[in-house]
């Protein structure tokens, strides 16, 4: 899992308190093992994502786990309470043991 993700914060430099925006999408193909390749006959194998977490300073802010039903290039939000400056780091991992991550820094004033 090479492709960059796409990252958006509603506010880098927020003040204590402020409730941030993030918006996180992902390019991953998203097969769910169930389509037949009409070439081979055969089904597809498996491939996606089964774990997405938010960390801001290393502390887990918040996760996500996935299922089948999530469409190819998977974008997820979410917000949280801006309380202290920090790295925040997103991390994605696919089924098949590939791994991403994309960070920001949040600075609190």
């Amino acid at each position: 899992m090479n492709k960059p993700a796409r990252v958006w914060v509603s506010n880098e430099k927020p003040k204590a308190g402020d409730i941030l925006r993030v918006r996180a999408q992902m390019e991953h193909v998203m097969e769910t093992g169930l389509r037949v390749d009409p070439a081979t006959g055969k089904a597809r194998p498996r491939h996606i994502l089964s774990h997405f977490e938010a960390k801001l300073g290393g502390k887990l802010i918040f996760t996500w786990d996935p299922g089948t039903s999530i469409a190819q290039n998977p974008y997820i939000e979410f917000t949280f309470k801006a309380r202290h400056s920090g790295e925040l780091t997103m991390f994605w991992k696919d089924d098949q043991g590939a791994t991403l991550t994309a960070s920001k820094t949040i600075t609190v004033g």
